[in-house]
């Protein structure tokens, strides 16, 4: 028998956050498609179910899925937020589905393909090279700020155009936009700082625009200006908010990325041995972070249409979160999951989602990624955790970042 009080304490608990597996593999064994009050929709947990609901578009949508959050306050309290329900009404790269995601993707994915991406390599290589000799100089470092922050706000800011002055808000405003999501019920603090931040950055956005109108530059924005421009592939609005999904999910999940790769490795010295003696195993060390901690802990779905699943009966209007870090540790896909192996065959982890929502910028991350870890792991033949248990920021329940990860030069 499931014991829902348990659930519904435990789903919305720091220890959860800190640690989800245990209370993620008891949902998957004892109810697989789980409707939680506490986080306001159906939580999934089996890897077979979450694809299903990657491909069936026509069921599970992604049109003004995180606008939901506020249907749950009163008409009055509702009204003081009219400014982010009609930023996440308006058709953006996440918050489309077909035929208008295909449109707005078919103008974003072609500017971070591999061969755009690996021109890209020698700045990435050049960014990364001054952060650790900043943080060479200073004989310590915190990998989160120090570099899993800095090197994907400073490489997306740099591709759209931002100047170096103003990229510390995009860090400021990435982390407001983000702190209301995981759940469909956030508080009023988390929303408020949420359309607060949203406020700020489109506003910000916005000047860039009509800059580049008038002024074009040799940059992604300038770029998605010209096509703006051309007034049949993509509106004003949705400009504004697919540029600020590329700073947001584009900064989080690199910045998880990075830290989880270099926490774990370290956390497993045989693992980080054997990839110290075998380089060519980065790749498939990276991709089993991705999979051992996926980046993007849940994904949210809004029921356009009832179907059945699980055995329940999901209805039209609700909404449904996609646990990526469990589908990445069922069993039935992956043997001995809570086990980090870089040596791991056919790891087919969904940690950047599946099909037609496949992240765009998965090739950006695993370059920075590849490149950041590959070059600390070189740099610092001695690096060591300072403190072994690892600071996850209980803040984040939508991603799976750590609050700072400080590592030692030498033993």
């Amino acid at each position: 028998m499931v014991d829902t009080a348990d659930y519904e304490e435990l789903l919305v608990s720091p220890e959860f956050i800190a640690d989800p597996y245990p209370v993620l593999h008891r949902l998957r064994n004892e109810a697989p498609v789980y409707w939680s009050e506490a986080i306001g929709g159906w939580i999934l947990t089996r890897y077979d179910d979450i694809l299903a609901t990657f491909k069936d578009t026509a069921h599970y949508s992604n049109e003004n899925r995180l606008g939901q959050a506020v249907r749950y306050l009163s008409p009055e309290k509702r009204a003081g937020y009219k400014l982010f329900e009609n930023h996440y009404a308006t058709k953006g790269l996440l918050h489309s589905d077909p035929p208008d995601h295909t449109r707005l993707r078919g103008v974003v994915v072609k500017e971070f393909t591999a061969a755009v991406v690996e021109q890209m390599r020698p700045r990435i290589q050049e960014i990364v090279d001054g952060l650790l000799a900043l943080a060479t100089a200073k004989g310590h470092m915190d990998v989160v700020p120090d570099l899993a922050e800095a090197l994907p706000i400073g490489v997306i800011a740099e591709i759209l155009g931002v100047p170096p002055p103003d990229r510390h808000l995009f860090k400021e405003w990435a982390d407001g936009i983000l702190s209301f999501q995981g759940v469909n019920k956030p508080s009023e603090v988390d929303l408020s700082r949420a359309q607060s931040s949203l406020a700020e950055i489109r506003s910000y956005l916005m000047n860039m625009i009509q800059e580049r109108r008038v002024r074009p530059r040799a940059d992604l924005m300038s770029k998605f200006v010209a096509v703006e421009a051309e007034g049949q592939r993509l509106s004003e609005a949705e400009l504004i908010n697919t540029s600020v999904t590329l700073f947001t999910a584009g900064h989080e999940t690199t910045l998880s990325l990075i830290s989880n790769a270099l926490y774990t490795l370290l956390a497993n010295p045989a693992q980080l041995h054997l990839l110290r003696c075998n380089p060519n195993l980065l790749k498939p060390a990276l991709e089993e972070v991705l999979r051992y901690e996926s980046p993007v802990s849940r994904q949210p779905r809004k029921m356009k249409a009832d179907v059945e699943l699980g055995g329940q009966h999901l209805k039209t209007g609700e909404m449904v979160f996609q646990m990526l870090n469990a589908a990445n540790r069922d069993p039935v896909w992956f043997q001995d999951p809570d086990r980090f192996d870089i040596q791991r065959v056919d790891n087919k982890h969904i940690a950047f989602g599946y099909g037609i929502h496949f992240c765009v910028g998965a090739v950006l991350a695993r370059t920075e990624g590849a490149i950041a870890v590959s070059a600390v792991i070189q740099r610092f033949p001695k690096l060591s955790l300072v403190d072994p248990k690892p600071d996850w920021d209980l803040s984040k329940r939508n991603s799976r970042v750590l609050k700072s990860l400080r590592v030692a030069f030498s033993d």
